[in-house]
């Protein structure tokens, strides 16, 4: 994804797997312990999580970290 932040690239790739586990965003904001609007976002690549941030992410989308940076 080369004309794409990093940041965009990995909202999207959490948004798709967000999508396929079937929670909404603001299901899926309310399990990992993140305001919906943090979600968003996340997910459109307006914030930088921290390592913590991303642990969370996985074990909520029940995938090993790797799989978040899937295609960056």
């Amino acid at each position: 994804m080369p004309n794409q932040s990093i940041r965009k690239a990995f909202g999207t790739r959490v948004r798709e797997l967000r999508l396929a586990s079937g929670m909404t965003q603001e299901a899926f904001a309310d399990h990992c312990g993140f305001a919906r609007t943090y979600m968003s976002r996340l997910e459109t690549g307006g914030a930088n999580p921290s390592l913590d941030a991303i642990k969370t992410l996985a074990d909520a989308l029940n995938v090993p970290l790797k799989d978040l940076f899937d295609d960056l």
